[in-house]
Order: C-alpha cells, then structure tokens, then sequence
C-alpha cells in the first residue's frame, strides 16, 4: 500500500489523461452529440407512470449528471419505492445498510463505513442523537426517522465535485422532500397502514398525509406534510458474556412511536427571484425493556466440558444440574429522540449571474431520561440441567425447563440503585452558504461557480447518576405479568414498564452530574470552493478546489493519576485545514453510449464520541466484573482522509435500459481507530464488586481495566467493480440487478481485534429486483444480500465483532382500486433471516475479551418478516 504515491499519481494522472483525451473523443463524438440532443428531448419527458416513470426519472438524473450518481425517485406522492428509506438506499449498487433494530437504519457505500456517509436533507445538515445508551454519539443519520411519504426523491453522490458540502469519504446522500410549487393546487394524500410482527405478533398502525396549496399566479404556495407511525418492536436473541461465563437469552422490546411533520413554504415575486422556507420535525419515542435470563453453564454446579475452541473457551457443555443457577434481569429505559430543522433559501438569477444560499438552525435532542435494572435469581438448580452447544455459530440450548414466569424468581424485587440514571445528549447547527454562479462562453468553461460556507456545531454529552432515598421491594408478580419469547425457545417474565419506571422514579431524590461521562464539543467549521463547469462536443464535466478548515475545543472534567475528576472543567482544543481537488469528466461516446471518470481528495471528521476529550468509565459499579473500561478521546485527532477515483461505461438503451460497469478506488491515508489494553491498574476500585467479594484481577484486586483510547491510523485501500443492469418491457415485466465487489483492505495492527479490512464493509453485494405493472396492477420481489462484515464499537459493550452474510427478500403490490385510491401490500423479511454474529480475533490475540475470539457465536438475533396492508387515497 502506497497511501503518498497514489495520492499524487492517481489523482494527477487521471486530471492529466482525462483533460487531454477530451480532445479526441471530441471529434469522434461530433456527430453523436447531435443525435444526444435530440435524444435527451425525449429521454427527459416522462410520460409512464409507476415504477417504469421511477425508474425513468432515477436513470435520468444518473444520465445527465457530471459526477457519479445513482438516484431514486419516487415517482408520485407516497409511491417513495420501498415503505423504508434505508432499504430502498439498500438498492442501490454499492449501498449497504446496517438494519440492527429491524429498520434500515445507517448506510454505508463502497466499502467505507456508514459514518463516513454524509446524510444532508434538501442540501443542508440534519442534527441527530441517538436514543440507546449503548451506542456512541455519531455523525450518521438515523433513517428510520424519515417516513418515506415525505420523499420525493434521494441522490447518492459516490464521487465528489466542490460544491458539494465535505464530509462523505464514501458519498454522500441528499434526501429532497416536496416543495409546494412543483405540485397542483390542494393536493391532497392519505394513507393508512396495519403493520404487523412475526416476532411481536401485534398489529401497528401507521398514518400519513399531505396537502399542497399554491395561489393562481403559481407563485406562492405552502405545503404540510405529517406521519406517525406505531411500533412494538420485539428482537429475540442470544448474548454472551463470558467474564461470568454467561450465556443469555434474551428479548429486546421497544415502543416506538414516530412522528414526522414537514412544513414548506415558496415564494417566486417574480420569474428571477425565489424564497423559500422549511420546517422539519422528526421525534421518535423509544422506551424499551431489555429482559434477560443469565446462564452460567460452566461457572456453577456440576458440569462437564466436552470440547473448547482454539482461545480455549468451552463450546459444548452438559450440566448435570446439581448446583445450577440462573439471574434474570431487565433494562427498563425511558428514551427519546428530536431532530428540529428550520431552513430559508433563496435563489436570484440576473442575466449574468446566479446566486443562491440558505441559513439555518438544525437541533437534536435525544439519549434516556431515566434507566433502571430489577432482576433476581430463578428457577430451580434441576431447570438448568442438560446440554449447552456453542460449536455452531447459534448456541443451542437444551436443557430442562426454558419456560419462566414471574413466579419463578425467588424472592421479591426492586430496582438497583447503582443502576438509576440518565443520559441525555444533545446536537445543534447554526449554518450558512452562499453560492455565485457565472455562465461564461470561455472555450469548453461554460461557467464558474464559487461560495462558502459556514457551521457552527454544538455537542454535548452527559450522564447524571440518582441519588436514592426509600427503595420498594415487591412481589415479581407487580413488576412482571405474563410471559413473552426470548432466543433460544425460552419463554421468559413479561415486564411491566411503567411500574418499573414509577418505583425507580419514586426512588429517586435527586440527581448528581457523573463527571467522567460530562463533555461538551464545538466545531466552527468554515469552507469555501471555487469549481468551473465545462462542455463541449461529446464532453462534459466540472473541476475544482474546496478548502476547508475546522477549529474544535472541548470541555471536561481532567482525571488525575490518583483516580480523582477535577472540580472545574478543563478545555483542549485543536485546528486542522485542507485543500480538496476534484474532476469529473463524462464522454458522450455516442448517443447512447458514456464514459465517465473522475478523481478527488476526500475527508470525512471524526465522530463526535470520539472528539470528546473526556475519560469516561463505563462499567464501574455496575456488578458486572470485566466490564470496568476507561475510553479517552482527543481534540487532536486528524479527520479520516482519501484520495479516490473511478472510471464507468454506461451503456442506456430503451427508455428505462442501464447497463453499466464501474472501477473504484480509494486509497486511505488517514483513519481513527481504537486500541486497548486489558487488565490495567488506574488508581480507582470498583466498589460494587468489593462489596459482592468478586474481583477481575486475581484476588483482591478491584481496580482492573480495559484502557481504550482512539488514534490515527494509517494505511487501507478499497478497490472495487459495480455491475449494474435494469430495463423494463410493454408487457408490463421489468428488472433490475447489480453486484458490487468491495475490497476494503486496511492493516490487521490498525484493529484490537486484527482483522486487516475496514469496518461495515462487505466484499460481495447482490440486489435482484424484478416487477410486473400493468393498468391498474403492479407487484415487485426485491432481493438483497451481502456477504459478511466486521461491525466494531470498541470500546462499547458491543465491542467488535463480524456479522455473517445476510440477505432478505421482500415483495410489494399495489392495487388501484379508483383513479384515486389504492390498496397496498408490503412484505419484508419474508425469509425472516436471523442476524448472527461471531467473534473472529486470532486465538492468541491479547487485545480482546474470549467471547471476540476463534469464531465463538457472540451474539444473534432471530429475524423478524413484517407484513403491512394499508389504503391510500389521492385526490
């Protein structure tokens, strides 16, 4: 790997070959060009409706396009293709999804991970936090907050120009929502839907609506848009812990409730000059139960280990049952997420000149307002009796008794007071641009376009732990009633959330601020870009230079070498700048026929949890022993940095025909990642396990850590082909298919757990889509699958692991019962494919915990198919 050498030959090389070869695809494209034109007269009418005008329209916006882009379209309102933002993202060759909480949540293109994907809505930033503890504050873009009704259509952007806002070292994703002016006067949609749960088996509702208004000049018109959807989500599975020698069954259960309005306002006084003004509210309520049964099949009673693995773990295990113990325990957290975004633009365009910009304030809210943990032992020793089978990657557990109530604990309840918390997190953008463009008749040049633009960014990060006064203790019966699924066939104690939620609640005096999880993050970060546009016979394409710069300081409370948090907070802060050039270069071969290419210098910022300079401990006296880990971050760290190019045929025949291929490279120079040590001493014991009498370093040592600690490392290259196909037939039939290649190489020292390729990457990536739309019917089968990747969030509880391959099939139909109401069928998962995950390190890595080690099955989570019915109405 030769980060410095690819950074100046490709780039150069590609700037150099492709500006001279212009010239003699010039001459021989002369006579195609001509034919182009008249081609493109028709090619950018859309004239069919339904899926054959989406994917008309979404070849369109790929065909003329200077840059590398792949496009969805929705081609009426609420025909957005998939009933999920994140799956129809997943289409799209080179697109993968990360669906952890059963929705397409993050993407990630071309090898690169799903935080290294710029998310921006109608060309601005969206602030988002998380809503789960156990996930780390990000840059990436939760998209089951988007309800796909309010899509008009998304863009991916794999290769960069300089107008394009930085940040995307993978691409960059640009949702449009609907303007007022683009539609008829009282517009109106209504749509409502039963979705229902194989896992969950419940029945949710989901509603949605639109109505679009514009005055008779057509020159001022308003737009309000609302969804609400919702959901009890179930995610049955099996977890690990091997620091007790644990096995768990367990059930994840969240009521979702998510809200969406989106609220646009135009106004055009006159032919040259428009405003416009946009409001956008996402909320999603997340107050989940995460309900457990911890086994101990070789840590308690009489048992026999009849195999162990290469790091010498014991995989298959029978247990006479004699001595046999089992904790079960919920997560009862209250939870939420708010992203509110106003945004004004305008757009002026003089006979010689166009100028446009936008000012806005994005702000999120989100983390949990309060977390609680009851939990007891239960059952009896003779229940665990019998065989306990890790070989395979799903453990198998047969043994006596996997049915449990709340009868079966063994003594009364209450909540942990070590456990009550919050955490909330907050993230907000002030932001501005301002863009000049200059039509110029400068030989090719055909214009220059100039602008800047401005951030200032907001985070903070907070933990703030109970004080506790008078603790109930009740029978389970008041805090668990009924049953519910968990992995494994068990059947565990239902919970009862707002009876655990009011005690804990009741406890509680006050809160104190927990100093090591207190940080706070500002970035001011400045751009501005100067790109010229340029086209001749058979060629077309821009050039360019972004500049960009970032100052970031950070707020926190110091830890001292005795263990101890200073009293009044401390700042670090740091500066980075930029230079970023670009070319794309597209060839008009003949009427039907491009070439494209293009090369840039790409960069993407650190996360945010990974900027905090705080020292956080997570894990200290939570009775967990093991789980104690001391996470530093830095101010300092450089953004993640590449140089990319790529070079395309494609080949568009017919009026829906894409046959294309595509090379990709990107050559990493610079990325964060983490790295540990195990079992260090920092000057602090955890006092909870002192009082249990358990401790992690040998006897009677409590102050035991994994130390982590985030830097930059260097070296990696993802090289890769795209093969894309689609068309579609009178008959009604239509397809469309693509397979993406990824090798994402990166050093296997760069990770704890030495595994040389890059984070969220597969190699392999299928989709398969064929439909069938005639009159008043239409039906589409989508597969998708994509080989295994490594899913890493060190230091979190998570840690890093490989999720194996996966792949899901789904169908969709649609049914116009009246030119103004339709009757729709969505099925997703129909194969209800499970999500495992194993942990690969070397045997002998010293980095990593057992469970992360020789192939053990860390975790996996049963799939779930999803079936939703629903009506809509257009008017």
């Amino acid at each position: 790997m030769r980060p410095s050498t690819f950074k100046k030959s490709v780039l150069a090389t590609n700037i150099a070959l492709l500006m001279s070869g212009a010239m003699s695809v010039s001459a021989m494209a002369a006579e195609a060009d001509a034919k182009t034109a008249a081609a493109d007269e028709n090619i950018e009418k859309i004239e069919v409706r339904g899926m054959r005008a989406s994917m008309k329209a979404s070849i369109n916006e790929k065909r003329f396009s200077d840059s590398v882009v792949d496009a969805i379209t929705a081609e009426d309102i609420g025909k957005f293709p998939d009933g999920d933002v994140g799956e129809s993202l997943a289409r799209i060759p080179g697109v993968t999804v990360n669906r952890q909480f059963g929705q397409g949540q993050q993407v990630s293109i071309r090898g690169a991970s799903s935080q290294l994907t710029r998310t921006l809505l109608n060309g601005h930033a969206v602030a988002s936090t998380g809503w789960f503890d156990q996930q780390a504050i990000d840059r990436s873009f939760n998209y089951s907050l988007l309800p796909p009704e309010m899509v008009s259509g998304i863009e991916v952007y794999k290769s960069s120009q300089a107008d394009l806002p930085e940040g995307g070292i993978g691409g960059t994703v640009i949702v449009k929502t609907r303007k007022p002016l683009d539609l008829d006067a009282n517009t109106v949609f209504v749509s409502a839907k039963g979705d229902y749960g194989t896992i969950s088996e419940s029945t949710d509702p989901e509603l949605s609506g639109l109505y679009s208004w514009k005055n008779d000049n057509e020159n001022f018109g308003i737009l309000v848009s609302a969804a609400g959807s919702e959901t009890d989500y179930q995610r049955n599975g099996i977890e690990t812990l091997l620091g007790w020698g644990e096995i768990v069954p367990t059930t994840f259960q969240q009521d979702r409730k998510r809200t969406a309005i989106n609220v646009a306002a135009q106004y055009r006084p006159t032919d040259a000059l428009e405003f416009g003004v946009t409001y956008t509210g996402l909320e999603m309520k997340a107050n989940n139960a995460n309900t457990s049964i911890f086994l101990f099949p070789t840590q308690q009673g009489e048992n026999t280990c009849n195999q162990t693995n290469a790091a010498g773990v014991c995989t298959d295990i029978t247990h006479t049952g004699e001595g046999g113990f089992a904790w079960a325990q919920t997560w009862a957290r209250k939870a939420k997420m708010t992203s509110d975004t106003i945004d004004f633009d305008f757009n002026y365009e003089a006979d010689n000149f166009t100028v446009d910009g936008r000012v806005g304030n994005t702000k999120s809210d989100g983390g949990t307002s309060l977390t609680s943990n009851y939990g007891g032992s239960i059952g009896q020793p003779g229940d665990f009796a019998g065989h306990y089978d890790a070989t395979g990657k799903i453990i198998n557990i047969d043994i006596a008794n996997k049915d449990f109530d709340a009868g079966d604990f063994n003594g009364d309840l209450s909540t942990a007071a070590w456990a009550l918390k919050k955490q909330p997190n907050s993230d907000e953008e002030t932001y501005a641009d301002l863009n000049f463009t200059i039509p110029v008749e400068l030989g090719a040049i055909t214009s220059f376009k100039t602008g800047v633009r401005y951030a200032d960014h907001d985070v903070t990060q907070q933990t703030d732990i109970a004080t506790v006064g008078d603790i109930a203790v009740r029978d389970a019966s008041y805090y668990y009633d009924g049953t519910i699924s968990s992995g494994a066939g068990f059947t565990l104690p239902k919970p009862n959330f707002d009876a655990m939620i009011n005690d804990a609640n009741a406890a509680i005096t006050g809160f104190e601020r927990d100093k090591s999880g207190y940080g706070t993050l500002n970035e001011k970060n400045f751009s501005m870009y100067a790109m010229a546009t340029f086209q001749s016979e058979g060629i077309r394409g821009n050039v360019g230079l972004r500049y960009v710069s970032s100052d970031v300081k950070s707020d926190y409370y110091a830890l001292s070498n005795t263990g101890e948090f200073a009293d009044n907070l401390s700042t670090d802060k740091a500066s980075y700048s930029d230079v970023l050039p670009s070319i794309n270069i597209a060839f008009d071969l003949t009427s039907d026929l491009i070439l494209r290419t293009t090369a840039a210098q790409v960069m993407s910022r650190p996360n945010y949890s990974e900027l905090f300079a705080t020292s956080t401990l997570p894990g200290l006296n939570d009775g967990t022993p093991g789980n104690e880990k001391l996470n530093r971050g830095s101010v300092s760290l450089d953004p993640f940095k590449a140089t990319q190019a790529d070079v395309s045929l494609e080949w568009y025949f017919g009026g829906e025909g894409l046959a294309a291929i595509t090379y990709f490279i990107k050559d990493v120079n610079s990325f964060i990642s983490t790295r540990q040590k195990l079992n260090q001493q920092i000057g602090i014991e955890d006092n909870d396990l002192i009082a249990q009498g358990g401790s992690t370093c040998g006897d009677g040592v409590y102050d035991c850590w994994t130390v982590s600690e985030k830097y930059n490392a260097e070296g990696g290259r993802i090289e890769g082909v795209e093969l894309q196909l689609q068309d579609s037939f009178d008959n009604g039939l239509g397809y469309s298919a693509n397979y993406t290649f990824a090798d994402a190489a990166s050093p296997s020292e760069n990770y704890p757990d030495h595994v040389g390729v890059f984070s969220d990457s597969s190699k392999h990536t299928v989709n398969l889509v064929g439909f069938y739309e005639m009159d008043s019917f239409s039906a589409r089968l989508a597969y998708n699958w994509r080989s295994e990747y490594m899913m890493r969030e060190l230091p979190g509880f998570y840690g890093n692991r490989q999720h194996e391959d996966y792949g899901t099939l789904d169908l969709s139909a649609s049914y116009s019962v009246t030119e103004w109401m339709d009757v729709t069928f969505e099925a997703v998962n129909l194969t209800e494919e499970d999500s495992v995950q194993t942990g690969v390190a070397a045997a002998d890595n010293p980095d990593v915990i057992s469970e992360f080690k020789a192939d053990y099955p860390v975790w996996s989570f049963e799939g779930e198919a999803r079936y939703k019915v629903g009506v809509a109405f257009r008017f």
